[in-house]
């Protein structure tokens, strides 16, 4: 159960990055089931913060996840991710939006393991290759945030990267580990689990 202190502390950080609240505002205007603003845009700020960079230093991209699975042809994903292009005209970042219900279609490919399908996009967010990546945050039509944090926000406010060993490979976590480490190097980073 994440506090409401936590929340308030988190909120406060993101919202220093401008980028991140324009991203929440234009996905939010496209309508998308299930979606939230995830990955490292989120607990990159955190750590921009915590550690007395600017906001969006390190900040590769902003992925934006929804759920669809009423058509899981590559080319309804595309109507949305062109329309998002649209959203996104104008803005100094890179978002990347993909529908979670397709995952299983092309993560084997991607990360020579295969993926069960997903059954929402909590479900996706779980499966991250770290439980401090397991984050998302989208503005409910009411305007208030809604946050997902199976984990807690612990790790992430203390620059504590676990590993999560449901679905993606050692080296995925060890490679975006070693990435991150060398942009934060105030990160704890906690070994892989041996068998």
């Amino acid at each position: 159960m994440i506090g409401r202190l936590e929340l308030d502390d988190l909120r406060s950080s993101l919202s220093r990055n401008e980028t991140l609240l324009s991203v929440l505002e234009r996905t939010a205007s496209l309508r998308l089931p299930g979606w939230y603003l995830t990955a490292g845009c989120l607990f990159q700020t955190v750590w921009n913060v915590v550690t007395d960079r600017p906001p969006t230093a390190g900040i590769k991209d902003y992925d934006v996840f929804y759920f669809d699975d009423s058509d899981l042809s590559w080319e309804a994903e595309d109507r949305v991710i062109k329309a998002a292009e649209q959203a996104f005209a104008g803005l100094a970042a890179d978002v990347e939006i993909r529908n979670e219900a397709r995952v299983h279609l092309w993560y084997e490919q991607k990360f020579g393991v295969a993926c069960p399908p997903y059954d929402s996009t909590e479900a996706a967010i779980d499966s991250f290759a770290a439980t401090t990546c397991c984050l998302g945050v989208r503005l409910e039509p009411s305007g208030e945030w809604r946050v997902y944090a199976p984990h807690g926000l612990t790790d992430v406010f203390n620059l504590v990267l676990r590993p999560n060993p449901v679905l993606a490979p050692r080296s995925v976590y060890e490679t975006k580990a070693a990435r991150w480490r060398e942009q934060w190097p105030e990160l704890t980073v906690l070994p892989w689990p041996i068998d």
